[in-house]
């Protein structure tokens, strides 16, 4: 009885879906034997997961299980085969398959793995991206031997709060850009107290420290995700080795075959020192630190790069629209497509042509830009030798049609200063969810001048003083969001005026969750495209907008 005790102990039972799915959750290196009822586990291989398991567990890392086939829809591959089968699942996902009881492999797949996962805790190395085993192909040749993806080394830059205020984000990114160094994924972000002490706890104990809080909680930073790219796509930089950054360097006169090299070689840290631009932005590179980072600030950037996901802009012409749109949009959800924006428009002949240039050597080019640019009826379906529907052909062609038919919108919007810290955080996360990027955002105490920036269309009113005292009360949050049709959005967002018709009328808007009163209501926006670009200019006077005409 007690051979069997120590049996179970060594390798936790899994005899159903709902277990091999919890099993995959184990933190660690999993090892699996994968067995049939009628033949039980791999007796032969127990005596060395023993040995393994005391002395490589003492960290409780490393699991071993036996998986009943039968009963285990992801395992129905492996049924009704007689050899042994050992499959290694690293943090849920399957890496390696050993078939058959070959002891040196399944030994060298453990210690190889378990060293690797030490080292990636401790911050030593960055975790190896292997090649997942597919578990519905179970019949394919496999030697065993883990398998490496290509693996990408990542960098958090986090451009300050002053760097942003001045509107040079862009030329920063476009000055690492050119050194051959890839942007991943980027966010803008307040940061709160509590995560500028986390982030910056290696410096906690400089005399100045909390000081530097102040500053970074003080308004908008950027957080970047970099990865160092492809050396040969490394383009020439165009810049002076001794100048300062943001100067004019079109006389200026370097040695750019060295510079270049030199810039494949270095690593982000090292080419924003050698380019005396190292003070605009914090680098880190600690493997354990940036994944931490990464989780925190980009908690899908891991699926993201995973399932590549791409955007495509998609034209639904005259008169499918008017025919069958219903229909259509179906397709596209069924499909597994997520529609983003839409909206429906009659084009100008401008955007007609631009999207139409593939055909214009074709003889119906006049006759397609003509239906293209008025919603009519009076042409057949039929009528033109061409899918009635567009999709873009390439990457580069969604980015520009998007652009075109979904043009960003800037918006002034503000957090009154009567929220919680909690509050605040919450809205900043719906303003994020909702799809808005944070182009600028400080905070302010509103005094009357600034205050009449913002709400000048309003001053005389009775309640003006009332809403002068309740913004005076501490800070208020101002930013300049973006998205298509941002102005409106926002709105929506925000809810009614009044907190009470809000929760009648749109429960789950800003106002109707977070509002206390009509002059307390938690949030204000633009009302138009000509007060949000008055505003914006106002209040962050020395940022120089991309979009002026779609402000």
């Amino acid at each position: 009885m007690a051979g069997k005790k120590r049996e179970i102990q060594l390798q936790t039972v899994i005899n159903s879906q709902t277990l091999w799915e919890e099993m995959l959750q184990n933190k660690g290196l999993t090892v699996i034997d994968v067995y049939q009822a009628w033949c039980g586990p791999c007796k032969a291989m127990q005596t060395l997961f023993r040995k393994l398991k005391n002395e490589l567990n003492e960290d409780e890392i490393l699991h071993f299980v036996v998986a009943e086939v039968d009963n285990i829809v992801a395992l129905q591959a492996f049924k009704d085969k007689c050899e042994p089968v050992f499959l290694f699942s690293l943090n849920g996902k399957i890496v390696a398959k050993v078939t058959g009881a070959n002891a040196p492999l399944v030994n060298k797949n453990i210690i190889t793995l378990i060293s690797d996962e030490r080292k990636i805790i401790a911050g030593e190395m960055i975790r190896p991206q292997y090649q997942e085993v597919l578990l519905a192909d179970s019949d394919s040749e496999d030697a065993g031997e883990l398998i490496y993806d290509s693996v990408e080394q990542y960098s958090i830059a986090i451009i300050k709060p002053d760097v942003v205020i001045t509107g040079k984000v862009i030329e920063l990114k476009e000055k690492i850009i050119s050194a051959g160094f890839v942007i991943e994924a980027e966010t803008g972000t307040i940061f709160t107290e509590e995560e500028v002490r986390d982030v910056y706890s290696d410096i906690a104990d400089q005399p100045d420290f909390e000081d530097f809080v102040s500053f970074m909680t003080s308004g908008l930073s950027y957080i970047v995700v970099i990865s160092q790219g492809d050396e040969e796509e490394a383009e020439n930089p165009n810049l002076d080795e001794y100048g300062e950054i943001f100067e004019n360097e079109s006389e200026v006169e370097v040695k750019r075959a060295s510079i270049e090299s030199k810039a494949k070689r270095d690593s982000l840290q090292e080419y924003l020192e050698r380019q005396h631009i190292s003070q605009f932005c914090d680098v880190e590179g600690n493997v354990e630190k940036v994944n931490r980072l990464i989780d925190i600030f980009f908690p899908d950037f891991r699926n993201k790069k995973e399932l590549k996901l791409e955007k495509i802009l998609v034209l639904l012409r005259p008169d499918i629209l008017q025919h069958r749109k219903e229909d259509v949009l179906k397709v596209i959800q069924n499909e597994g497509f997520k529609i983003l924006m839409e909206r429906q428009l009659v084009l100008s002949e401008v955007e007609a042509r631009t999207l139409c240039k593939r055909f214009e050597d074709e003889d119906y080019y006049g006759t397609l830009i003509g239906n293209m640019t008025r919603l009519c009826a009076k042409f057949a379906m039929d009528s033109l030798p061409i899918c009635q529907l567009h999709g873009s052909d390439s990457l580069e062609a969604a980015e520009r049609e998007i652009q075109l038919l979904f043009p960003p919108q800037n918006t002034l919007a503000m957090i009154k200063p009567h929220v919680t810290p909690k509050e605040r955080e919450e809205i900043l996360k719906l303003i994020k969810e909702n799809g808005f990027e944070m182009i600028q955002a400080k905070y302010m105490i509103m005094n009357e001048e600034s205050a009449e920036k913002i709400y000048s269309k309003i001053k005389g009113r009775d309640f003006y003083k009332s809403l002068l005292d309740m913004l005076a009360e501490g800070p208020s949050l101002v930013m300049m969001l973006r998205k298509w049709n941002a102005i409106l959005d926002w709105r929506r967002l925000m809810g009614p005026v009044d907190p009470i018709e809000a929760k009648l009328l749109s429960p789950d808007s800003i106002r109707a969750v977070y509002g206390r009163s009509i002059l307390k209501n938690i949030v204000h926006g633009s009302s138009s495209l000509m007060e949000a670009q008055d505003t914006i200019s106002k209040i962050f006077n020395e940022f120089v907008t991309e979009h002026p005409e779609e402000n």
